[in-house]
């Protein structure tokens, strides 16, 4: 799993490229509440455009960080899922909590 985090202004835009599964999202996990730790981020975008697969790990990450958002007033937006994993993000809730946007 790779992770590209870039900020912009309160915006932390996080591009995922390959499985967020049980193997990666330790990792993932913690590079996005390190860079979570700054209190002016407010909003958190998820591009899943290379995400090739998730689990139930991948989906406590994005939950996680997503109320983590929420109690500091934030959103977040999970944008460009592939099929497979837009199904799994969909049929677990992550919708109900945060926004989908099928692209910038």
């Amino acid at each position: 799993m790779k992770l590209k985090l870039s900020l912009k202004g309160n915006e932390l835009n996080a591009a995922l490229a390959g499985e967020l599964d049980e193997h990666s999202a330790a990792d993932v996990r913690r590079k996005l509440d390190d860079a979570l730790r700054d209190p002016d981020i407010t909003r958190v975008v998820f591009d899943m455009r290379s995400v090739t697969f998730m689990d139930s790990s991948g989906i406590g990450v994005i939950l996680g960080r997503c109320r983590r958002l929420i109690e500091r007033g934030g959103s977040m937006n999970v944008i460009n899922a592939q099929r497979s994993v837009e199904k799994v993000l969909r049929i677990s809730g992550v919708y109900k909590l945060c926004n989908e946007r099928s692209g910038r």
